[in-house]
């Protein structure tokens, strides 16, 4: 549906994605004889008109929106945009508990994406989507390192009413295959041995298949009790900027507490 949607209403879409920082939210409609409408209509031709139906499972009389630019932040809008359009139906329940499990997670992802702010692990132009000890999936540990782009993990997140509640991975329990990752992060063997030795002597010993999950307390409690934020849920939640209200923290320190602290400390003096 949606193909009966005001063009003012499509406007104040295109507001409220900018609101979240987004450049836009490009749509178009397949109106109730097939035809495609819309301000981007015009630039797609018959073939990449009918793939696009395919593509989304559209039929006459619904609208789709679609977003552009890198695909982290193009994924976030539209999940966005997805849970704001049910919670506007009045799809959305919240005095229920609907559970699912997120799997087939990319094993790696893109070191030069401008929307990922997270430290990149070694030093070529993928990293870990997770973290380096994860598992492919079995699918894939013969041939992870031949297309890192489109290599999946064996991870899981569980989800409850659309909040991820807890999430974890299969970890890697042999040397060759975390020979490989690592080769594939940039990092290699005398890095490797530096920083990970320790695991990768140990898994020449054997070590059983072993896989982890946690789940967030936080997000958890607010879930059950039906909050619409953890910081209703957290003893002491943090204002703007990592300020604690109820301590005052962060707060000034003398010059006494700080060389205390040793945060100036210098190795070049006691060379």
């Amino acid at each position: 549906g949606g193909a009966q949607t005001p063009r003012r209403q499509f406007d104040a879409w295109q507001d409220w994605a900018k609101q979240r920082g987004a450049k836009g939210l490009a749509y178009v409609v397949f109106g109730e004889d097939g035809e495609l409408k819309g301000p981007v209509a015009k630039n797609l031709n018959e073939e990449e008109r009918a793939g696009l139906k395919e593509a989304v499972g559209a039929e006459d009389g619904d609208a789709v929106f679609f977003a552009a630019g890198s695909r982290e932040s193009s994924q976030l809008l539209l999940g966005a945009v997805r849970v704001e359009l049910a919670s506007r139906a009045g799809l959305l329940h919240p005095d229920e508990f609907a559970f699912t499990w997120v799997i087939d997670f990319p094993l790696f992802k893109r070191t030069d994406d401008p929307d990922d702010d997270d430290v990149a692990v070694g030093h070529s132009k993928w990293t870990s989507m997770h973290h380096p000890f994860t598992m492919p999936s079995a699918d894939w540990i013969d041939k992870f390192d031949k297309d890192p782009e489109h290599a999946m993990s064996d991870s899981y997140d569980i989800v409850c009413n659309g909040n991820e509640m807890g999430g974890g991975s299969v970890r890697i329990h042999r040397d060759d295959i975390q020979d490989r990752v690592l080769n594939v992060l940039g990092i290699d063997k005398a890095e490797a041995d530096e920083k990970f030795g320790f695991l990768l002597e140990a898994f020449k010993y054997g070590a059983p298949p072993h896989a982890g999950i946690a789940l967030g307390w936080d997000r958890t409690a607010a879930i059950l009790a039906g909050a619409s934020s953890i910081r209703d849920v957290i003893a002491f939640p943090k204002a703007g900027g990592g300020r604690d209200p109820l301590t005052g923290a962060p707060a000034p320190i003398s010059d006494e507490q700080r060389a205390e602290t040793g945060v100036d400390y210098d190795p070049e003096e006691d060379e």
